[in-house]
């Protein structure tokens, strides 16, 4: 067996449920859980037609690059949402099976193995998919702390230049998990220079990108700042996106990576031998999904609305605050954040995760260690209700 799965650590989840093990919730309280951000908002019917409307596509092979009519639509609205030229449906487009899978698999065909200790950059607290996809590839993560006060940014002159030298890929996720940070313009000018430097390749982490606030400034992405600095064919770019969060559909598994021609077609290469082709029926479902903006601003609406209702009711018992974009709240706990959870959870039958879980042991700090991700997916109700026996919690402490 590869060696490298023992060097893999429980999903969060896991840890989780090891850290409940043998607590008995207060049953006064119905469950709420607020730890996994799964969308509960329903799938929108016209996307659940268009699945249903095509399964006869099952009866066929699909191709690994995906059908072109998905290719355009993904295309076309990369052009509308970040004000930029169509990017090339044809080499600078590929559909995946959900951004989860792509972005593990993406380390696979970057990493040169032969190159001596490769590393991989990434964000501290993260998305252990990064940590998993860095070892299994053969390569050393090399952990940059979001912290606090420097507004959860990734500081990347903060890196050494000998693991620059090294570094094969960098993996960057804006708007940011758990913290809701966005990368600005001179972030990303600061990486791509980095990057023509070094040679590295940039893996963006997009999935959260249309969960916003503000229907006037939506997020800058990778591909619309590259565009705005003249990057033309976007270089050693991929950014990698998904309909889970955005049209509430996580178990259609479908998404696209976007960016440099060249990258992907070495990578579509990778993925012909990998066997993770979409279903067509999924392909078309997202075809209508990508096309389709109203379902999207509801949702956000949605989200706006539990916000606006859940974080001042919050805010006299912990450090918290709206976040740029995405759906969590990161909140800082007056005690440890796994006796948090776990007294939280005993008495009041509510469900969060602990920041530390999210996170590894980096230049000395763990970065989540005593804070707590809370995932407003739950409908209005359950968000406010947990938000009142949260508040009651930490006043009883």
């Amino acid at each position: 067996m590869n060696p490298d799965l023992n060097r893999l650590q429980p999903y969060p989840f896991q840890k989780l449920r090891a850290l409940f093990q043998g607590i008995a919730p207060n049953t006064t309280f119905s469950p709420i859980n607020l730890s996994i951000g799964e969308p509960k908002h329903p799938t929108p019917q016209f996307i659940r037609t268009a699945l249903a409307e095509n399964l006869d596509g099952l009866a066929h092979y699909p191709i690994t690059q995906g059908s072109e009519g998905l290719r355009r639509a993904v295309a076309a609205w990369l052009g509308r949402r970040y004000r930029l030229p169509e990017p090339d449906f044809g080499t600078q487009v590929l559909p995946v099976a959900g951004s989860r899978e792509a972005l593990f698999a993406f380390a696979q065909a970057v990493i040169d193995g032969t190159r001596p200790d490769p590393v991989v950059v990434m964000p501290n607290p993260f998305y252990q998919i990064y940590e998993g996809a860095t070892l299994l590839a053969g390569a050393t993560p090399y952990f940059l702390n979001a912290l606090p006060d420097n507004g959860y940014a990734m500081d990347f002159a903060g890196v050494p230049e000998e693991v620059w030298r090294r570094t094969q890929l960098i993996y960057v996720c804006s708007p940011g998990n758990p913290t809701g940070n966005v990368m600005s313009a001179a972030q990303w000018q600061q990486l791509f220079s980095l990057s023509d430097q070094y040679g590295f390749v940039i893996a963006s982490d997009e999935c959260y990108s249309e969960i916003y606030f503000d229907e006037e400034r939506p997020p800058l992405g990778a591909l619309e700042a590259a565009h705005r600095l003249g990057r033309h064919g976007f270089p050693r770019l991929g950014v990698f996106s998904s309909l889970s969060k955005r049209s509430n559909v996580p178990g259609m598994r479908s998404g696209f990576v976007a960016g440099d021609a060249a990258v992907l077609e070495r990578f579509l290469l990778y993925r012909t031998y990998q066997g993770c082709a979409m279903n067509p029926a999924i392909q078309a479902a997202s075809q209508a999904a990508w096309s389709d903006e109203a379902h999207v601003a509801e949702n956000r609406r949605l989200y706006a609305e539990k916000f606006a209702a859940v974080t001042p009711m919050l805010q006299p018992a912990l450090e918290v605050a709206p976040p740029e974009a995405a759906f969590y709240l990161w909140a800082r706990t007056p005690i440890a954040d796994t006796e948090f959870a776990q007294r939280l959870y005993r008495d009041y039958n509510v469900t969060v995760l602990p920041g530390s879980y999210l996170a590894r042991e980096a230049h000395g700090v763990n970065p989540g260690r005593d804070f707590v991700r809370i995932a407003l997916v739950a409908p209005l109700a359950e968000c406010m209700e947990a938000a009142r026996r949260i508040r009651d919690f930490v006043d009883g402490l």
